[in-house]
């Protein structure tokens, strides 16, 4: 994909989700492969990222049940810089991000609380970094 020019057939989009879901006893490497493409790719590209993403997941979740999909999950471990790098796509590719983004509201792929922050991230809203609790000794010597 890395080397196509958009927009991304339909028919390679397919094909690239179902090599993923092949290769599911890898699904670790698939899901870095497809974050790194994010990051690494043309801006002009990002928005084919996310959504082979979006077919990965569905797909996963279609054949394996919503219990044992593995691609969701593993995605959402680096969410919020995987949206960083989709953001970093054309202005008017954005509105495609928020609707994918809606889909998974609407369909329950994703929770609310993981979708909203990345609807405030589309709107240029910042999103702290995630607060790390730490133990603060007062004592009197």
């Amino acid at each position: 994909m890395i080397d196509m020019k958009p927009p991304i057939s339909r028919a390679k989009m397919m094909s690239v989700t179902k090599s993923a879901i092949k290769a599911i006893k890898l699904y670790k490497h698939v899901v870095q492969i497809v974050e790194k493409f994010i990051k690494k790719c043309k801006p002009e590209l990002k928005v084919p990222g996310l959504y082979v993403v979006d077919s990965i997941v569905r797909q996963s979740r279609h054949q394996f049940g919503v219990d044992k999909d593995v691609f969701g999950p593993r995605f959402l471990k680096n969410f919020m810089d995987t949206f960083q790098n989709l953001y970093r796509c054309p202005e008017d590719d954005k509105s495609k991000i928020v609707r994918v983004l809606n889909l998974w509201q609407k369909n329950g792929v994703f929770d609310l609380d993981i979708i909203q922050p990345l609807m405030d991230m589309a709107n240029g809203v910042i999103i702290p970094p995630p607060f790390h609790k730490t133990h603060i000794c007062l004592c009197n010597f």
